[in-house]
């Protein structure tokens, strides 16, 4: 699995130095694609309790883990302006996969917008999260 998550990870564009904040840590994320991110930034990830300014956020998700536009919200409070969020979210035909509409309608409420998907690893599909500008 090495060379596909390597590849994989880098495609999330975060670089060295930078601090990432991970939201809804479980048993079954992808510890190799983790493990690849720590390599990139070149530190751990931060947990949920972190409260200084972050360059990026991941957020792994499952359909039962409650509302997603707040998690949304909550993520981007201490996110750099132009941070890098992500929506990791387990492959459609697993059990816990959220469909791209619900993604999308919290996005828009949340203020966000998806601009696009791929697989990451081999339970879950990255889905980069952008800002939609406030009216400029």
């Amino acid at each position: 699995m090495g060379q596909q998550a390597d590849s994989l990870a880098v495609r999330l564009g975060f670089k060295p130095g930078q601090v990432v904040q991970e939201f809804g840590w479980g048993d079954d994320v992808d510890d190799d694609l983790r493990t690849e991110l720590e390599s990139i930034v070149g530190s751990e990830l931060v947990d949920e309790e972190y409260d200084d300014v972050t360059d990026g956020v991941i957020i792994w998700w499952r359909s039962d883990d409650g509302d997603l536009t707040d998690m949304l919200v909550d993520a981007q409070t201490v996110l750099d302006d132009g941070g890098l969020i992500w929506l990791l979210t387990l492959k459609p035909g697993r059990d816990g996969h959220v469909g791209h509409d619900e993604i999308q309608e919290a996005a828009t409420t949340a203020g966000l917008h998806a601009t696009s998907t791929f697989a990451v690893a081999a339970d879950w599909s990255a889905t980069k999260l952008a800002n939609r500008g406030r009216g400029r």
